[in-house]
C-alpha cells in the first residue's frame, strides 16, 4: 500500500512539471484518481478477508474438542497394507491399538511377535472390508461431530465443574463395541453408528438395536458411558435391579439435559424427571452420587 501510494505522487509529480501539454496531464490526474480507488478497493477487500480469516481461526480454537481420526490410520493399514500407518498407529497412538487389539477384537498382545499380521488378517475378511469402506464413506466429514461434542461437553463442565474433558477418538472395532472408555479417553466405533436400514445390521440385531446405531446417537452413547465410567454405582453387580436402572436413569436424565432435547425416555429417566422437579436446588454432582433410591417413584407401565 505504501509502495503504491508514493508511486501515485511521484507520478503525478513528474507529469505535472513535465514539458507535455495540458491534456496528457488531466488523463495522468485521472489515472492516478482511479489509482487510488482501486487501491482503497484492494485495502477493504484484504481487510475483510483478514477478518473472516481471524474469525475462522478464533472459532478453530475455541472448539473443545474433536474426533480423531484413528479409523483413518486402520483404513489405510488394514485396506492397502501400509506399513507407515502401522508405525503411525503404534508411535502415536500406542494406547488406543493395545485397547482395540487386546480388549476390543481381542487376538492378542500387542506384544506377540506376529501380531502386525495377525491384526492385519482378521480384518481381510470379505464383510469386514465392506465394513471399512462403508465408514470412511459415510464419515468423510465429522465437523458436524466435532462442533456437538464442543457444546455438550462444555454444557456438561458447567453442570459438573470437576468433571475432566475426555479425548475422543474415532476406531473399527468390527461390529464389537460402541462406545470404549478408559484412561480419560472415549473410543467411538464408526462401524456401529452407520444407520439403521444398513443392510448388514439386520443380520446380528434387532430392529429396537438398529434404530439406535445411527449418527445422532453417537453424541448421547459417548456423554452416557463417559458419566457411567466417572460416577460408577459402588457394588453394582451386587446391588438390585432397580437401583442399578435408577442410577443408569440418573445419567440418561443429565444428557437429556445437556442435549436440550429428551434422547432417552423411560420409566427410571421418568422417575429422575419427576424427583428434580421436587428438588430444583440439587447439583448433578449430589444427584450422581445419591446412593438412597428410595426417594425416586418408578411408575409400573
Amino acid at each position: 500500500m505504501v509502495f503504491y501510494t508514493f508511486l501515485a505522487k511521484r507520478l503525478h509529480k513528474k507529469i505535472l512539471f513535465s514539458k507535455f501539454a495540458k491534456t496528457p496531464i488531466i488523463i495522468v490526474k485521472k489515472l492516478v484518481k482511479q489509482l487510488y480507488y482501486i487501491l482503497f478497493l484492494v485495502l477493504v477487500t484484504c481487510v475483510g478477508c483478514q477478518f473472516k480469516l481471524s474469525s475462522d481461526d478464533e472459532n478453530d480454537k475455541s472448539q473443545l474438542l474433536e474426533l480423531d481420526r484413528y479409523d483413518r490410520l486402520e483404513y489405510r493399514y488394514l485396506t492397502t497394507g501400509d506399513f507407515s500407518a502401522l508405525q503411525q498407529m503404534n508411535t502415536e497412538y500406542p494406547i488406543e491399538t493395545r485397547t482395540l487389539i487386546e480388549d476390543v477384537v481381542k487376538i492378542g498382545e500387542t506384544t506377540d511377535p506376529d501380531i502386525n499380521s495377525k491384526f492385519l488378517k482378521f480384518y481381510q475378511d470379505t464383510t469386514l472390508q465392506t465394513l471399512i469402506a462403508a465408514v470412511e464413506s459415510e464419515y468423510a466429514n465429522t465437523d458436524d461431530i466435532d462442533k456437538q461434542l464442543s457444546t455438550s461437553f462444555s454444557r456438561l463442565k458447567q453442570v459438573l465443574p470437576d468433571i475432566e474433558i475426555p479425548k475422543v477418538y474415532a476406531q473399527i472395532s468390527a461390529l464389537d463395541q460402541s462406545i470404549v472408555v478408559g484412561n480419560g479417553t472415549i473410543g467411538v466405533s464408526l462401524d456401529k453408528y452407520l444407520g439403521a436400514n444398513y443392510p448388514l445390521y439386520a443380520r446380528f440385531y434387532s430392529p429396537a438395536q438398529r434404530k439406535q446405531m445411527s449418527r445422532e446417537y453417537i453424541l448421547p452413547d459417548c456423554l452416557t458411558f463417559y458419566l457411567m465410567s466417572v460416577y460408577p454405582l459402588e457394588n453394582f453387580e451386587s446391588r438390585p435391579q432397580i437401583e442399578r436402572d435408577l442410577q443408569i436413569g440418573k445419567i440418561q436424565w443429565i444428557v437429556n439435559q445437556i442435549m436440550t432435547k429428551r434422547i432417552y425416555h423411560s420409566r427410571y429417566e421418568d422417575a429422575v424427571e419427576v424427583y428434580m422437579k421436587k428438588h430444583p436446588k440439587l447439583s448433578y454432582e449430589d444427584l450422581l452420587r445419591k446412593t438412597d433410591f428410595s426417594e425416586f417413584k418408578v411408575i409400573e407401565r
